[in-house]
């Protein structure tokens, strides 16, 4: 059997290789097959199979399920924590925990489209472009965590999600045509959920309102929390002021963009230009 690549802290470099590790791992001390866990927590047997085999991201009904089977103090839980934060830098690690609190989450993107809506291959061409020195492993750790966020749009009470794309994300092709067609029809996809709202601001729409990317967080029990970034650093604010401006210019973008339909329309539109 071939031993997983380590980081310098002696964790498996490959975070879900690690948690499926883990299930294997407790599986064989427990005298049980996955069978056993699928029926446990609820799962069908082939997703067992592919997190024990480090081929999928568990869900965090899972974790917890886990947790119950083996009669552990939430072990399977927070390994999925960290295995979630893992490939995120540090200053990005406060955001990753808001947003999964977040009863609404509102997004402007003008250059890249957002983390959470990005298929496997668009995120992979993004961090080969920002970080080209780097190996397969950390690569795909990076992509894996970046496509754990979508775990929140999976919860019971989902938070709403709306995006402002600017017309800018649609037509840089990242990756390749073909990459750009799968992540449109897969925005296309996500356009149906009644949870998630796409509006893409078209070039014609002229000066935008904020020349920056921003997202407005609000959760549950609390104050709306404005995060935005410079390089290499990102920013979480809760003043008065700041967010209030940020919503300013948010529902003057929010007005400015085409409707929902329209944008579905031409997110389809545009994806089927990229196939040709």
């Amino acid at each position: 059997m071939t031993e997983p690549s380590l980081e310098p802290n002696g964790e498996p470099a490959n975070g879900l290789e690690w948690f499926g590790r883990e299930v294997e791992a407790a599986l064989a001390h427990k005298g049980a097959n996955q069978r056993q866990l699928a029926d446990a927590t609820g799962y069908k047997e082939p997703y067992v199979s592919k997190v024990k085999n480090g081929k999928a991201l568990p869900s965090r009904h899972f974790a917890e399920g886990c947790d119950r089977f083996f009669n552990t103090s939430g072990y399977f839980a927070r390994l999925l924590t960290r295995v979630s934060e893992r490939g995120h830098p540090g200053w990005f690690v406060p955001y990753i925990n808001l947003e999964k609190q977040a009863s609404r989450i509102e997004d402007y993107s003008n250059a890249l489209i957002m983390g959470m809506l990005q298929t496997w291959e668009y995120a992979e061409a993004t961090f080969r472009a920002t970080h080209p020195r780097e190996a397969d492993d950390q690569i795909k750790t990076r992509v894996e965590a970046r496509l754990a966020r979508r775990e929140v749009m999976r919860r019971d009470a989902p938070p709403l999600l709306w995006v402002i794309l600017h017309e800018t994300t649609l037509r840089t092709e990242v990756g390749s045509r073909a990459v750009m067609a799968d992540q449109l029809r897969h925005l296309a996809t996500e356009a149906g959920n009644p949870h998630v709202t796409l509006q893409i601001l078209r070039f014609r729409a002229g000066a935008p309102a904020s020349s920056l990317p921003f997202i407005l967080l609000t959760p549950d029990d609390g104050a709306t929390v404005l995060y935005s970034e410079s390089r290499g650093q990102g920013h979480l604010t809760d003043s008065a002021t700041a967010v209030d401006t940020a919503r300013t210019a948010y529902e003057r973008l929010r007005a400015s963009a085409r409707d929902p339909e329209e944008s579905l329309a031409l997110i389809r539109e545009i994806a089927e230009e990229y196939t040709r």
